[in-house]
C-alpha cells in the first residue's frame, strides 16, 4: 500500500508510508499534539514530520492549531478504510527483539506463503524479524507449519484472548531493539500485504 509520494527533487525526507500511517494513528484516540511529539512519537524528524502535516493538511486529514493537531473526520475516515489495526501481542521467547509490536491484517491469509517476504519487510525497516500468525482451520500458525495450538498452547491462547482474529486474518509481529523500528516493521510488513 502506498499512501504518500516522496519528491525526487528538493530535500530528502527520511520517512516511510508506515511512519505516516502511525503519526495519524497517532492522532486517533482523540489526542491533540504538537508537531515536535508527534515526530518523535512516530519516528521521523521535525522537517519530515512537517511534509507529512503539510499533506495531512491538503487531504484534511488534521486540523492544525495553536493548541496543537488533531485528527478530522476525513483522517478518521481515511484510517477506518485500511485493513489494519495495531494490536499488543506477547510471544516473548519466540522473537529475538528487545521490543515487539503486532499488527492485524483483515482478509489476506492467502496471500501468505511461508512468511519470509513478511520478515523480510521487517528486517527492511531495521528490524531483528518479522513473525507472521495466520488462522488456519481454527489454528493458530506460524508459517508454514508450526501449529501455535499444539506447541506453544499458552501463547496461543493469550493470543485470542487478547485478539478477535478470524479465519482469513494474519497478525504480524515486528520485532527490534527500539519500539518504534517494531512498529515501522510490522506496518510496513502489513502494507505488503493490501
Amino acid at each position: 500500500m502506498k499512501i504518500m509520494d516522496i519528491p525526487t527533487f528538493g530535500p530528502m525526507f527520511r520517512f516511510s508510508d508506515a511512519n505516516v500511517y502511525y503519526a495519524l494513528y497517532l492522532l486517533s484516540d482523540g489526542t491533540r499534539m504538537g508537531r515536535k511529539a508527534l515526530a518523535e512519537a512516530s519516528g521521523v524528524g521535525e522537517g519530515s514530520m512537517r511534509r507529512i502535516l503539510e499533506k495531512f493538511r491538503e487531504w484534511n486529514f488534521v486540523d492544525i492549531k495553536q493548541t496543537g493537531i488533531s485528527i478530522t473526520k476525513a483522517g478518521l475516515a481515511f484510517l477506518d478504510q485500511i485493513p489494519i489495526r495495531l494490536v499488543d501481542v506477547d510471544i516473548a521467547g519466540s522473537v529475538m527483539g528487545s521490543y515487539q509490536q503486532g499488527v492485524i491484517v483483515y482478509g489476506v491469509a492467502s496471500k501468505i506463503g511461508n512468511g519470509m517476504k513478511q520478515r523480510d519487510a521487517g528486517v527492511r525497516s531495521g528490524a531483528v524479524g518479522c513473525t507472521t500468525i495466520l488462522m488456519v482451520d481454527g489454528h493458530l500458525i506460524i508459517p508454514p507449519d508450526w501449529d501455535m495450538d499444539e506447541k506453544t498452547p499458552e501463547i496461543a491462547a493469550k493470543i485470542r484472548k487478547d485478539i478477535e482474529m478470524t479465519q482469513d486474518d494474519v497478525i504480524i509481529v515486528g520485532d527490534a531493539e527500539s519500539k518504534i523500528i517494531a512498529i515501522e516493521a510490522a506496518i510496513n510488513a502489513a502494507f505488503d500485504l493490501i
